[in-house]
């Protein structure tokens, strides 16, 4: 081989390509459809779920002259379900979402602001009884880490899941709210062994 063969040798070869740009583009939209279908599924079902709680009457707000508080708590609103069914999220009136919380407990019933969220009261009437749970709603903490109120609201009984900033406060909860119920309807609770 001449001098000159193996400069026109060395001209002609050329490395490959690094990157196919075309293929990453198409499998990025890809992607981005996926994503795009699973969020659309997602909505579909909540906005589904909302039309079968569709019967849910209004939720509460709160009086006025609601009392003095026998319990303040600064924490986190985790969601409703169906009493003892702790999967079965409720989104009716807002009741899906999660958010801060400020609950109160008063003779009059509990308050429950929560900035950016509906905020809701619940008639000492209605209250059904607390205990210390460790899931609601897809939410899942350690044992104790949440307390569950049970409430009634028109033909429902409700859970809903609040986990305080300084969880050393939830006892006090379960037992003043279970003090002020005069017939605890509490639902076994669902979050045990084969029942999760």
């Amino acid at each position: 081989m001449t001098y000159a063969s193996l400069i026109d040798l060395a001209a002609e070869e050329k490395s490959a390509e690094v990157t196919n740009w075309g293929g990453r583009i198409g499998w990025l939209v890809g992607l981005a459809l996926f994503v795009a279908l699973v969020y659309w599924l997602m909505r579909q079902g909540w906005q589904w779920r909302r039309r079968l709680q569709a019967d849910l009457p209004d939720l509460f707000t709160a009086p006025e002259e609601p009392g003095e508080a026998k319990l303040r708590l600064s924490g986190r609103y985790h969601g409703s379900t169906t009493a003892g069914q702790w999967l079965d999220r409720i989104v009716a009136h807002g009741l899906g979402v999660r958010s801060k919380a400020e609950l109160t407990l008063t003779d009059a019933g509990l308050d429950v602001v929560r900035p950016g969220a509906n905020d809701f009261f619940v008639p000492a009437d209605r209250l059904r009884g607390a205990r210390l749970d460790k899931g609601i709603a897809g939410k899942v903490l350690t044992e104790g880490g949440l307390l569950v109120v049970t409430w009634s609201h028109g033909d429902r009984l409700i859970d809903s899941g609040f986990r305080s900033d300084r969880a050393e406060q939830h006892p006090a909860w379960v037992e003043a709210i279970n003090s002020m119920t005069k017939t605890p309807e509490q639902p076994t609770n669902t979050t045990e062994g084969a029942a999760r």
